[in-house]
């Protein structure tokens, strides 16, 4: 009996460990087959409603039965363990938080669902739930108050429980540099500004990597949403190539990092991407955004 319980107990640590070294081989969530949705879709009929839950409730019996064969002869401890440990690592759902400005919040978005957030998740989520999704933007945010807003204790908590980590910032602290010198406008002010929200961005970034070392990090670029209708004033290009070129060379310093440039985006003047406060991304604006963030999770940029 003892001889038994030993042999079991042996049994049960290889299984829980191969599972464990199952689980930190495996690659993350994969997204090449995500297909950015295009328009609401209408809730399924009950008919389609019911025939999906025969479908459901057929196979947990099937699966039953082939699992009674394989543990018959185990004992029903050794059993208990080995499903535990099974499904303790394969039922593991990718979490992703979204912090910063106006634009993870998804200001613009016609339907207010959540930007290129929120198309994000229904479209990575369409089939199954595989991404836990958690929204953090907040309209207005500079870099300094998103610095500020790290100390948060609830913040810190999505930190770390975040496997990626989607940051949009910087906007607002051009809009600053605007409001305040509007009358006397000069490149000096953007570039001293600039300077400052260089710094706020590797304290922000140094912050979260001590927080949460194993996330990945992407930094989505700034547009210019004054180019379309101020093309007279070339100064505003520059400063907004600035400002992602200043994205760009910190996340070039963090190895968890990544920059996603966006500006191309919206330097098609033919086509509608703004929303009619003439800043904001509209819904097509977003599903750019979107398109874009997911060729570089997927790798297919970058």
């Amino acid at each position: 009996m003892k001889k038994n319980v030993a042999i079991s107990a042996v049994i049960v640590f290889v299984v829980a460990g191969a599972a464990f070294l199952f689980y930190i081989s495996q690659p993350r969530v994969e997204f090449e087959n995500v297909t950015l949705e295009t328009e609401v879709e209408e809730p399924a009929s009950e008919d389609h409603t019911e025939h999906r839950l025969e479908a459901i409730e057929d196979d947990p019996a099937e699966e039953e039965n082939e699992e009674e064969g394989l543990t018959s002869s185990m004992p029903r401890p050794l059993t208990e363990a080995v499903n535990a440990t099974v499904d303790f690592f394969s039922g593991r759902t990718l979490n992703i938080l979204a912090i910063g400005d106006s634009l993870t919040q998804g200001v613009g978005d016609s339907r207010g669902q959540g930007g290129y957030v929120g198309l994000l998740e229904r479209s990575i989520n369409a089939e199954n739930e595989l991404v836990h999704f958690e929204n953090l933007g907040k309209r207005g945010s500079r870099s300094d108050q998103l610095l500020a807003t790290l100390e948060d204790p609830e913040v810190e908590e999505a930190i770390e429980d975040a496997d990626m980590i989607l940051v949009t910032i910087g906007a607002n602290d051009i809009m600053r540099v605007l409001r305040e010198n509007i009358t006397d406008l000069e490149i000096k002010d953007f570039l001293h500004e600039n300077g400052q929200y260089e710094e706020r961005l590797y304290e922000i970034f140094s912050v979260i990597e001590d927080v949460n070392s194993r996330s990945e990090i992407y930094l989505i670029g700034i547009f210019n949403p004054f180019d379309k209708y101020f093309q007279e004033i070339p100064e505003l290009n520059l400063i907004v190539e600035k400002w992602n070129e200043t994205g760009e060379k910190v996340a070039g310093d963090f190895d968890s990092m990544t920059f996603i440039p966006i500006e191309d985006l919206f330097e098609d003047h033919d086509e509608e991407l703004f929303a009619e406060d003439n800043f904001h991304p509209n819904d097509e604006g977003y599903r750019r955004i979107a398109q874009r963030v997911l060729d570089y999770l997927t790798d297919e940029e970058g």
